[in-house]
């Protein structure tokens, strides 16, 4: 990641934490998936991004947490919490189209 994208990417984990978890998300499952440990698993591999620590082990995470939220967000009937997982999904997506497997 260079450093254009970490300052990128840091503004818009910043932006995200900034917004309070929803409360509609607090123990609930959409469509199978337990949106807290989502949001938990989701936001790990944003931090080890971060701090130049995503491994291919929490690439592949991250793959499967944007396969998740891209599942979830057409089933969340709470406008915060779809304004809080899309920004979510966006921060991941960013991500994985920065690491050296999603760029090639």
């Amino acid at each position: 990641m260079t450093d254009v994208e970490l300052e990128s990417l840091a503004r818009m984990w910043d932006e995200h934490m900034k917004v309070p978890f929803p409360r509609a998300a607090y123990w609930s499952v959409v469509e199978g998936e337990d949106m807290v440990l989502l949001d938990t698993e989701t936001a790990g591999c944003v931090i080890s991004t971060l701090e130049g620590r995503l491994d291919d082990r929490l690439y592949r995470i991250l793959l499967g947490c944007l396969a998740a939220l891209d599942k979830v967000l057409p089933f969340i009937d709470d406008e915060e919490a779809v304004r809080y997982y899309r920004h979510l999904r966006d921060t991941a997506a960013f991500v994985a189209g920065t690491h050296p497997a999603g760029a090639a």
